[in-house]
């Protein structure tokens, strides 16, 4: 299932009511940066808000919220705060093990490395060794 999630910011400018919602693709969001790109560029940016505008610095007073998670996403949201490290750090992981399992298919025989946490670590660890990370 695709991981994506819902942000938006409402806020008031010279009389003038923005609610302004993006709709966040995680995994391509994730699969292009590190971590997370700051998400208001991007609710400024899809809604033609100029990023050095006094209306871009109100906006950035206000607190993103974050609704309709999608995937796993949906673990990592709670009243509205959606804990990004986390999610990214989980996201990550997942990617990592999609490319060690051939591996540990392949090398030990097993089907599902989520099934032997041991050997799982053990591979996560000697990657990030071998990256420098």
């Amino acid at each position: 299932m695709k991981n994506s999630i819902d942000a938006r910011v409402e806020f008031s400018f010279k009389g003038e009511t923005y609610d302004l919602v993006s709709h966040i693709d995680l995994d391509e969001l994730l699969s292009q940066h590190d971590g997370f790109p700051l998400l208001y560029e991007r609710l400024a940016r899809e809604h033609h808000i100029d990023t050095i505008s006094y209306l871009y610095e109100v906006m950035l007073e206000t607190e993103i919220e974050f609704s309709h998670a999608q995937g796993i996403a949906a673990d990592y949201l709670h009243d509205g705060f959606f804990d990004t490290e986390g999610f990214s750090r989980h996201w990550q992981e997942q990617q990592l093990v999609g490319l060690l399992q051939p591996i540990a298919k392949r090398e030990l025989n097993i089907d599902d490395l989520t099934q032997r946490e041991d050997i799982k670590n053990a591979l996560v660890q000697a990657y990030k060794l071998g990256r420098g990370l």
